[in-house]
């Protein structure tokens, strides 16, 4: 009686476990969608319903992000702003034209002549007729060192902004990367959970069928529904990690917040780590926090000679055509016949400068002061760059290696589970053994998706020097 009750529940435990999990078949990989995914049609149909979720790839979910990102829009809005700065400081080298028309009344003063004339003169001396128009054209011209290095400094410091740009372009790919396969990875996880929750309930009711008939003790029973409560806790948990890294996606995706979509990339999809020598030469080539500091040190020498123009010369030059005349008009009539008011005139100046109690010296050094911090900060820059090649790269071939070992551990502990349970049925094990398969079940699942999820993170992180996301 014992032998054959003993064979009908190891016969049943089996098919239920072999269905949910077979030995040479990897165990948490394929993980059945627990979101409104599961209760809408694959968006591959042909007729598309409304109320489907959204399918995201990866790269959908990059370029929505740096479309809704504010902090990648403010990095762009700063790069912008310095390409304007640059095209002004050009402007300012060529010469402007200006047009100005005004007109002057001054109060008469008359004076007669000895033989009873009556002429009209001015009040002020210094103006020149009682009615003066003046609408001339202006074309200036101000040549100085100091523009031209102006000029120099905020074409480097464009060229710095556009490289914090793409750092915070690649930065906003890693943030990307991580949650959408972390919001990937606790899917999987939940699914794990729940698998686990419902072994742990059959054999709850494996040991209470077992203690009926006298083939185990109450503490058996105990123990499973201690396991029981431990799983139902470590489900509700999944269940809310996997609600936040949904929410936590969502939010940096979508304008209008909705978390009504569904992933579309496979966390443990084959993603090739690229050779070492591609990754270093790539690495040393577009690193943008390379650019960042060498166009400071670019701006900051820029800096030091326009202080140092101020040592020297400038030249002003002007072109004036137009009317300055009593009348508002091409020609003026007079006893002798019209006067053409149309004419020009030219002006070159030379500014010296002589004396201004230190200040310029007092620039020089301050720009010198920034320009040697500048290459300080570009020798760090570089040492920081081949520490985080090797960094990285290792992490990467570290996650890489890893990767098989974790799968396999999971495949191995989904084994040891159906073993050891077979095992308890068959009174060869203890209630201690079951439970310990079950907790290094669980802990193999949820290594197996951490260790995908450090993978393409530590991917993510190599394209921050390379700016080449490793996709399959």
């Amino acid at each position: 009686m014992r032998l054959t009750f003993r064979l009908t529940l190891a016969s049943l435990l089996s098919a239920c476990l072999s269905t949910a999990q077979q030995p040479d078949s990897p165990a948490p990989q394929a993980a059945p969608k627990t979101h409104a995914s599961a209760q809408t049609p694959p968006s591959s149909s042909p007729v598309p319903n409304p109320g489907a979720p959204q399918r995201v790839t990866l790269q959908d979910a990059i370029a929505l992000a740096r479309k809704n990102d504010p902090v990648f829009h403010s990095a762009v809005t700063d790069a912008g702003i310095a390409r304007e700065d640059r095209l002004q400081a050009r402007d300012a080298l060529l010469p402007t034209a200006t047009f100005d028309t005004s007109a002057l009344y001054t109060e008469p003063s008359y004076i007669t002549t000895p033989t009873g004339a009556t002429n009209s003169t001015v009040k002020f001396i210094a103006n020149n007729a009682p009615h003066e128009y003046v609408s001339q054209g202006n074309v200036h011209e101000q040549i100085d060192v100091a523009a031209f290095a102006s000029y120099r400094r905020a074409a480097a410091l464009a060229a710095a902004a556009k490289a914090r740009s793409e750092v915070a372009s690649r930065g906003l790919v890693v943030t990307v990367v991580q949650r959408y396969f972390a919001a990937e990875a606790a899917e999987m996880k939940l699914a794990s959970a729940s698998r686990t929750a419902d072994e742990g309930e059959k054999f709850l009711q494996l040991t209470q069928d077992l203690e009926r008939h006298g083939e185990v003790a109450h503490s058996d029973v105990i123990k499973a529904e201690l396991q029981v409560q431990d799983r139902r806790r470590q489900r509700e948990d999944a269940q809310l990690a996997f609600l936040n890294a949904r929410l936590d996606l969502a939010v940096l995706l979508f304008p209008d917040f909705t978390d009504n979509f569904e992933l579309a990339d496979e966390l443990h999809a084959t993603v090739p780590l690229p050779p070492r020598e591609e990754f270093e030469s790539l690495a040393a080539r577009d690193n943008p926090d390379i650019r960042v500091a060498l166009s400071a040190v670019q701006a900051a020498g820029h800096d030091v000679l326009s202080a140092r123009a101020g040592y020297l010369p400038s030249v002003g030059l002007d072109y004036w055509y137009g009317i300055d005349a009593e009348h508002y008009a091409t020609y003026t009539p007079t006893p002798d016949g019209r006067v053409h008011n149309l004419g020009y005139a030219a002006m070159a100046s030379l500014t010296l400068p002589l004396w201004n109690w230190g200040a310029t010296q007092s620039k020089v050094r301050q720009s010198e002061l920034r320009r040697d911090q500048s290459k300080l900060e570009l020798s760090l820059a570089q040492r920081k760059l081949l520490a985080e090649m090797r960094s990285l790269y290792s992490e990467a071939e570290t996650a890489l290696n890893q990767q098989a070992g974790l799968q396999r551990s999971a495949e191995l502990a989904a084994d040891s589970l159906r073993l050891t349970t077979l095992r308890y049925t068959n009174g060869e094990s203890t209630v201690l053994e079951v439970v310990d398969a079950q907790t290094t079940f669980a802990q193999a699942s949820a290594a197996y998706q951490d260790g995908a999820l450090r993978y393409r993170v530590a991917l993510a992180n190599l394209q921050t020097l390379t700016g080449v996301l490793t996709t399959p």
